[in-house]
């Protein structure tokens, strides 16, 4: 029998040999998923004997997925997000550390009092999610086209409900059509992560990101399909002096603060992601 310390490495030497950025990480996650351990644990455990070969099995079988560029966090099928442990896998966009910048903008910009929030192209709920995990007062609708993305939807909502967020509902439509537009009105605050990858660089992207829904990456011919969208079917649901906050890709700020300014919102603001990339641009409506 092997010990511990040896399955781990091998799983973390055959993640090196696939390319992977961080096979260290990765190794150590799925290590802990299998076997309820985490780095402390085998440090101090390492040189025990595996007992069950299932559990190795099913760690090489975990590495395998992994090493031909399976999604992380698919393969666990949660991920922590803004201190919010959320339910992902195939079918919705993985909530990433850059929408941090999104939510952190968000909560900064708002007060303190009650405020009706939509959070179009929601996926799994992280924006609106965490807002309200900081913004208990604000009544918050998570959009979400496909039925895939809202079925994590949904379920991310009542997972957080047991953890006392209660302020977030799901509401299933096209954040591109007018007509489903038509029923919201003198909102407060519109927060997006819409998809923003212009359609020819799809084929580029990494091999994870590859495996992510086209649906929630493809933002058009230029990237900015959806900022049209929000530009002249959603801004004017703002109320005067309400907030919009939008996650955007590497260069897209002018183009989007252009098209915002149009739409009428002023005071205009770039927020930047830890590698200093301008990823969410913000404004106030006129």
């Amino acid at each position: 029998m092997r010990t511990l310390q040896t399955i781990y490495l091998e799983g973390k030497q055959r993640l090196q040999k696939a390319g992977l950025e961080s096979p260290a990480f990765d190794a150590m996650c799925l290590f802990e998923y299998v076997f309820h351990m985490n780095r402390q644990g085998l440090i101090m455990h390492g040189k025990t004997e595996c007992l069950k070969a299932e559990k190795e099995l099913q760690f090489f079988t975990l590495i395998e997925q992994r090493a031909h560029h399976r999604p992380l966090q698919y393969i666990l099928g949660e991920w922590m997000f803004f201190n919010l442990r959320l339910k992902m896998g195939e079918g919705v966009l993985i909530a990433r550390e850059d929408t941090v910048v999104l939510v952190e903008t968000a909560v900064c910009l708002l007060d303190t009092k009650c405020c009706s929030i939509l959070d179009l192209c929601a996926g799994t709920g992280a924006v609106g999610l965490g807002i309200a995990s900081i913004r208990p007062t604000a009544s918050i609708t998570c959009v979400e086209k496909f039925d895939h993305a809202f079925a994590y939807l949904k379920d991310n909502i009542e997972r957080c409900k047991q953890k006392g967020i209660t302020n977030v509902t799901a509401e299933q439509g096209d954040v591109l059509s007018p007509n489903f537009a038509a029923q919201f009105a003198d909102v407060e605050c519109i927060v997006s992560n819409p998809p923003y990858v212009e359609t020819a660089v799809l084929p580029t992207l990494q091999a994870e990101v590859q495996q992510e829904p086209q649906t929630a990456l493809d933002g058009g011919k230029d990237g900015l399909l959806f900022y049209r969208g929000i530009a002249d079917i959603w801004i004017p649901k703002i109320k005067s002096g309400g907030l919009i906050a939008v996650e955007i890709g590497q260069g897209q700020e002018a183009a989007v603060s252009q098209l915002f300014s149009a739409a009428g919102i002023d005071r205009i603001q770039f927020e930047k992601d830890n590698a200093a990339i301008i990823r969410v641009v913000a404004g106030i409506k006129r």
